[in-house]
């Protein structure tokens, strides 16, 4: 299924479907939007699993709608952010997992899932990485007043959204915008380009080398 592990200047490919689970802790709209992509066949996946850090997430909800397995926990009954991480391991290895998309999972990673998923683990983010990283990315481009900020995609290294960026898109900040307005702006951004890059992996098209992520036609 896999050539390489996505991280040595290989590209994951798959003549099968590729093998997705889907990590959220809320409403599930990325989610959404990577889903019916699916559905509709414009990205080569099938979404095997979608894990939940919140047991009461609407994206559980979502993933019901589409038939999609789910796995939810609460971290507060864990010792650890490795105890829970193990039990997620093993449910991604049990699906055969190739590739984590985090569309909206608000739980820093340890190296108990990163070192077995680097290079096949992605994270989508509403900023222009390495601009405005963490939590309230929207936020912190109004304060700073910036002019422009965005979605990026990238890959997880472990850090706060320090991984190898895949993809952007570019959004205009308008002089009456507020987080509400900002915000649905670049969520559109993101239905877009989550999908699409997801439909590159599956095809084979992205490459990680060291820092730099290539897109081949």
């Amino acid at each position: 299924m896999i050539a390489g592990n996505g991280g040595d200047g290989k590209a994951i490919s798959s003549s099968a479907p590729l093998k997705i689970a889907v990590f959220a802790s809320g409403s599930g709209s990325n989610f959404q939007a990577l889903a019916e992509a699916v559905r509709d066949g414009r990205v080569h996946a099938t979404i095997e699993l979608v894990v939940c850090d919140k047991p009461s997430a609407f994206v559980l909800e979502r993933a019901r709608n589409f038939g999609i397995e789910t796995y939810s926990f609460s971290p507060k009954q864990y010792p650890s952010r490795e105890a829970y991480e193990e039990e997620i391991v093993a449910k991604l290895q049990a699906h055969g997992i190739d590739l984590i998309v985090m569309a909206g999972y608000m739980r820093l990673v340890t190296n108990v899932l990163v070192e077995p998923y680097y290079g096949r683990m992605i994270n989508v983010h509403p900023a222009l990485l390495p601009a405005f990283p963490g939590i309230n990315g929207i936020g912190q481009a109004l304060e700073y007043g910036a002019k422009i900020t965005g979605a990026t995609v990238h890959f997880v290294d472990g850090g706060t959204d320090t991984g190898p960026i895949i993809a952007q898109q570019a959004v205009e900040i308008r002089d009456d915008d507020t987080a509400e307005t900002l915000g649905s702006r670049i969520q559109q951004a993101e239905y877009g380009l989550l999908p699409t890059v997801v439909g590159w992996i599956a095809e084979g098209r992205v490459t990680l080398n060291g820092r730099k992520v290539t897109i081949n036609n």
